[in-house]
């Protein structure tokens, strides 16, 4: 049975292109963003901080200086500043897992330290955060960015072990299973509520090589779990720093299977891009770094674009930056930094706005604001990043594109529906085929980029003007596929229709 609805906020606030930033260092403590917050511990991990401050301090001082961090996260001024001068339409918020209370904690380095997060009521600040942003417009993505173990050996997995310890680890494995079951079941209460959570990320950054460690039978095993839960959200996932074999996995576990049904939870790979770590990096001329731009994320070439026949091919880019390391800079003269950062920022906010579903720069909050290269705030007023152009029209601009563009739907609707038959019909003539599935489609597909487009100025979300686009087309195509009921032999038809009636209505809006 077909179940399609017309696109509801949520829907908008899930699927469109999020042009974001990460909020990172509050909710999971990283000592170089924040480096005077607490007193000097023997390792920059959150546990090393707080353990080194409950002995110096004492529970009340360190729970009061936790909890001030929080609700200086962030500020009405910081709201008022993203919707109306970033045009942010998401934020990455990465978390700890022993944040989420006491029962994660027991049996592990966190048992000893979660008083303090019971006491400032962490995960409790987190959904105020959640609720605050959405009350503008702005969806949370919440990333669970430190879990059991470490799913790679940097300090912003929480502790000091220095390994990945989560691969491999059935003890890990099964903490971890919970943690992400336990928050699919809190983000569908607070959808009750009219919460905006884009999205549940599972894992931040696994190491390289967790592929071959058991990482996408986990994957597969908590998708399972948190369908169980809610078979909406959609689940985001870390590509262990291999786009083409986490693509690979993905298009491998095909939407429509005859008879076997798989979660229909989209999945949404995350991959971070950053050019100043690398010694490949380290050794080229800013030009050279800029040069590769946009050439990236190619691996996506022949991934993406047929539902029917593979799994989604859904990339954002979780994290990323306008840092080049000194020895890059050293290449050209002092006073040329400020133009080839310009250009590095420019160069990377199109190539996502063009590839990607979305894009998430680290990173917003810092002691030392506006933060540089790192620095979201200081890239945006610099204008060195931008949102796309869609986000800056005037909301009597998107009405009026809208209604000249719907004048046009029946004859737009018409010639593809001709073009589409006349080019089957020469290719494969005397074959039978259902194109009026290829017209249904295309209604649908029209009328979607419609509501995305117009949300706002339909004061369905608020924000400041701007219209929004489907930036995660390949999750949001295999939701309407799923919905559609479609699964006959001529499925692609409808697709292709659906895909067809999207990008008429970008073209002729102009976005």
């Amino acid at each position: 049975p077909n179940t399609t609805r017309p696109a509801s906020p949520l829907d908008v606030l899930r699927y469109r292109y999020h042009h974001g930033t990460n909020l990172g260092s509050i909710f999971l403590l990283e000592k170089w963003l924040f480096p005077t917050l607490l007193p000097p511990s023997p390792y920059p991990s959150e546990h090393s901080l707080i353990r080194t401050s409950l002995s110096t301090h004492g529970l009340a001082h360190t729970t009061a200086i936790l909890k001030a961090h929080y609700l200086s996260a962030l500020t009405d001024a910081d709201i008022q500043w993203l919707v109306a001068e970033a045009r942010v339409t998401s934020i990455r918020l990465p978390i700890g897992y022993w944040i989420l209370g006491r029962r994660f904690c027991e049996g592990t380095v966190w048992e000893d330290v979660a008083d303090v997060y019971e006491h400032v009521n962490a995960w409790g600040e987190v959904r105020k955060l959640i609720r605050r942003a959405r009350s503008a417009g702005i969806g949370v993505l919440v990333d669970i960015h430190g879990l059991p173990g470490g799913a790679n050996g940097d300090a912003h997995s929480g502790t000091e072990n220095g390994e990945a310890r989560l691969w491999g680890d059935a003890e890990n494995l099964r903490v971890a299973t919970e943690v992400c079951v336990f928050v699919a079941g809190e983000v569908k209460r607070m959808e009750r509520e009219g919460d905006g959570v884009v999205g549940i990320q599972i894992v931040n950054e696994a190491c390289w090589g967790a592929g071959k460690r058991g990482m996408y039978g986990w994957y597969e095993e908590v998708i399972a779990r948190i369908a169980d839960v809610d078979g909406d959200i959609p689940v985001y996932v870390s590509d262990a720093w291999d786009l083409e074999g986490c693509l690979r996995w993905v298009n491998e576990r095909r939407v429509i299977r005859g008879e076997e049904e798989l979660p229909r939870n989209p999945v949404v790979v995350d991959a971070h891009r950053y050019y100043t770590f690398a010694e490949k990096y380290r050794s080229q001329t800013p030009q050279e770094i800029i040069a590769r731009i946009p050439g990236e994320l190619g691996q996506l070439k022949g991934k993406e674009g047929s539902l029917v026949s593979r799994g989604e091919a859904q990339v954002i880019i979780g994290e990323w930056s306008c840092v080049m390391d000194e020895r890059t800079w050293k290449r050209v003269k002092p006073e040329e930094k400020e133009e080839y950062t310009r250009q590095f920022g420019q160069a990377q906010s199109r190539k996502w706005q063009e590839k990607a579903g979305g894009s998430y720069f680290w990173t917003m909050k810092m002691s030392w604001m506006d933060g540089g290269g790192w620095g979201f705030v200081e890239q945006t007023k610099k204008g060195n990043i931008s949102p796309p152009p869609w986000l800056l029209l005037s909301l009597d601009e998107v009405r009026s594109r809208a209604q000249d563009t719907q004048a046009q739907r029946a004859q737009l609707a018409q010639r593809a529906q001709e073009s589409h038959e006349a080019y089957w019909t020469k290719t494969s003539p005397g074959k039978k085929f259902e194109h009026h599935l290829y017209s249904e489609g295309w209604e649908v597909g029209f009328s979607d980029a419609q509501s995305f487009f117009t949300m706002r100025a339909d004061g369905g979300l608020p924000g400041s003007g701007g219209g929004d686009k489907i930036g995660c087309l390949e999750v949001w195509v295999k939701k309407r596929l799923l919905e559609s009921g479609e699964r006959g032999g001529f499925a692609w038809e409808w697709e292709q229709g659906m895909r067809a009636g999207v990008a008429a209505f970008n073209q002729a809006v102009g976005i």
